[in-house]
């Protein structure tokens, strides 16, 4: 079985889908483990559900925030080994419709926030850490409405080939989770409210997965477990898909 215990893991945008899921499994497997999220009741349930977990309200785009986080994980559990960069996502706008406000906001959630994460947590990430940095088939595919999206997570996969080179001297491993399109709250909003519109927008998607469906967020998190722990001693600078093939369709 794989452990993470005595491992401190903080998974940032952890309240809800694959961040969520992510951070109950690394609890169930022995981890004490740190999450963060925009939204307080969101933050409050998550914090609840996960035994022991411990929760900051934060945006990771805000710089301010991201100090005052990283000097309370210091002081209250003194190291990182699992730093699982989850926070993100963005919206469907076709090209004539982007917007300057459109733009920097997909940007801060996917890139300002990745790198200043990171760049924060380096002081407490301990020796042999794992850094999961959550990316997207998105960034190798075309799909009308997601350009921009598209654009900012494919920054999240040169972030890990190029950071890679960076941490080798310090025995800290980073990969690229690379999930295909997933049942989360984030993936059906994308279609509004109405659950028949969120349904057929997930068949939408599934169409174009080899396996015939879209995945759930377990399954992610199994793959960042795997990421996050020994098992994965030989891996850094890989993008791990777990996609049911889409990304090589």
């Amino acid at each position: 079985m794989i452990s993470l215990a005595g491992k401190v893991a903080l998974v940032t945008g952890g309240t809800t889908g694959i961040g969520l899921a992510t951070a109950t499994l690394f609890a169930e497997h022995g981890a004490q483990v740190i999450v963060t999220g925009r939204r307080q009741v969101e933050l409050d349930a998550a914090v609840a559900s996960i035994p022991g977990a411990a929760g900051f309200a934060i945006n990771s785009a805000n710089l301010g925030q991201l100090d005052h986080l990283f000097a309370e994980i210091g002081t209250r559990f003194g190291r990182l080994d699992v730093l699982f960069v989850n926070a993100g996502g963005g919206a469907l706008m076709p090209l004539a419709e982007i917007t300057e406000a459109y733009f920097d906001d997909t940007f801060d959630r996917n890139v300002k926030g990745v790198l200043f994460t990171v760049q924060k947590a380096l002081p407490l990430l301990a020796e042999h850490a794992s850094i999961i940095l959550t990316g997207s088939t998105a960034a190798a595919k075309s799909t009308a409405g997601f350009s921009v999206y598209s654009a900012s997570k494919a920054a999240v996969h040169a972030f890990t080939r190029n950071w890679m080179a960076e941490l080798k001297g310090r025995n800290i491993r980073i990969n690229t989770l690379v999930p295909g399109p997933t049942a989360t709250p984030g993936l059906r909003g994308l279609a509004g409210s109405d659950a028949g519109q969120q349904q057929a927008l997930l068949d939408q998607f599934a169409e174009g997965v080899p396996l015939g469906r879209v995945g759930e967020p377990e399954e992610i998190a199994k793959a960042a477990l795997f990421l996050a722990s020994s098992e994965s001693s030989f891996m850094t600078g890989s993008e791990l898909f777990v996609d049911g093939g889409e990304g090589h369709a």
